[in-house]
């Protein structure tokens, strides 16, 4: 793998599209801790202190937003409107033809995505902004104050969004994963060496420590197995002859994956049950609302219970969007493909509808064991120092995964040996 890193920088088109990546990932990890004015730094640090779904938006902005920083809003709406327009798209005819148009119909979806961003940004910019003036985090107030955060924040996301596509564009790897990774990764940090402080300070069990590591460590393997996992249905193609010329007569395969909506399913499950723990700040005399927000505490057992019921939920629903087995069938037998043993049609459908069911089940699964089992190893070990969230290692897997493909994929193209030894 050394050798590789080495070959990797003497190549002067790779070297310099790994620097460029390394430079915007810097000027990100800047931003992230220039600050918005008129901010009381004590009554923002006691607000984050209480988590909520702050905390959760916090993770994807790299510690931005409890900073309070002009990139407090960090890539979160051009996720959202990534995600709406995704879903949209199933739904919408007219962004389904736009879809399926090629490379111009793409270019106008990511224009109506960029678009959904900026409003985004600046529907969550008024959120927060009032919402940190209830909390007494704002020293200043007036219109003019919220207008200037609300547009300092705006366009604090969107110059994030405009960085990752030149990652995207100029560099190595998909600029909006690498701004997450990044963000995640410099969080983790911290609370890796403040934990092992505590430990020095005889404040935490360094035997707990260890043991929560290794389960860590199993976890990521055990994410890494299944990110990649998929089932592969075989689909032969009918020799076709087209003048004096003969095509098909191939063999392929139709891969479904075991997760197939990555993290997408985790993000919805914790954002509806923070909700209800996050309104209750704004109740605090409410006895019901109280009551709520410790039923549903992170440590409880009906959090827990109703996150993974919540999850496979999720999973279901987002795989029947995304996934549509009558246009996959359609459109091999357009092409003269089919299942072997199986008829073209109907009969496609109902066995591609049976297999994605039952390889989502266990998607749907996993996913759920990977988003608890650190809730719970946080409740045995009492470790809360230093917390590895299912969400945040199925995003540094997923984007560590796709950014070493594409360097192997760039070293293989040049005649040298990529990084994973075959």
């Amino acid at each position: 793998m050394w050798e590789s890193l080495v070959k990797l920088f003497r190549i002067p088109d790779l070297k310099r599209r790994v620097i460029f990546t390394l430079l915007m990932l810097v000027v990100f990890r800047i931003g992230a801790h220039i600050p918005v004015p008129g901010i009381d730094p004590k009554a923002l640090a006691n607000v984050f202190s209480r988590g909520g779904v702050l905390g959760f938006l916090d993770m994807f902005a790299g510690g931005a937003l409890s900073n309070f920083s002009i990139l407090a809003l960090g890539i979160m709406p051009y996720i959202n409107a990534s995600i709406i327009i995704q879903l949209l798209t199933s739904v919408i005819p007219q962004l389904e033809e736009l879809a399926k148009s090629g490379e111009e119909g793409r270019d106008k979806i990511a224009q109506y995505t960029r678009w959904g961003a900026i409003l985004l940004a600046l529907v969550q910019g008024f959120g927060i902004t009032v919402w940190m003036e209830n909390l007494g985090v704002v020293l200043a107030t007036g219109w003019a104050y919220r207008f200037t955060v609300i547009i300092t924040l705006a366009a604090g996301s969107m110059f994030l969004m405009w960085l990752g596509e030149l990652i995207s564009d100029f560099g190595i790897g998909n600029g909006i994963s690498l701004i997450i990774f990044a963000g995640i990764v410099a969080r983790l940090m911290p609370q890796f060496f403040r934990t092992f402080s505590l430990i020095r300070l005889g404040e935490v069990n360094p035997f707990l420590f260890g043991i929560a590591l290794v389960v860590a460590v199993f976890i990521v393997a055990f994410v890494v197995e299944f990110q990649e996992a998929q089932r592969k249905i075989p689909v032969q193609y009918a020799k076709r002859v087209v003048g004096r010329r003969v095509y098909g007569g191939q063999s392929t395969h139709i891969p479904i994956r075991v997760i197939q909506g990555g993290v997408i399913p985790i993000i919805f499950a914790s954002s509806v049950l923070l909700f209800p723990a996050t309104l209750a700040q704004f109740f605090e005399g409410s006895g019901f609302m109280k009551s709520l927000a410790n039923a549903l505490s992170p440590d409880s057992a009906l959090y827990l219970s109703l996150y993974a019921a919540l999850i496979i939920f999720f999973t279901y629903f987002y795989t029947a969007v995304t996934f549509n087995p009558v246009d996959l069938a359609e459109n091999m037998k357009k092409y003269g493909g089919f299942i072997p043993g199986i008829r073209p049609g109907r009969p496609t459908v109902e066995y591609i509808d049976r297999c994605l069911t039952r390889i989502t089940l266990w998607g749907a699964l996993v996913l759920a064991f990977i988003a608890v089992v650190p809730n719970i190893l946080v409740e045995l070990t009492k470790v809360t120092t230093f917390y590895f969230g299912g969400t945040a290692i199925l995003i540094m897997v997923g984007v560590a995964i796709e950014t070493v493909t594409q360097l192997e994929a760039q070293l293989l193209m040049r005649h040298y040996e990529g990084f994973i030894r075959r």
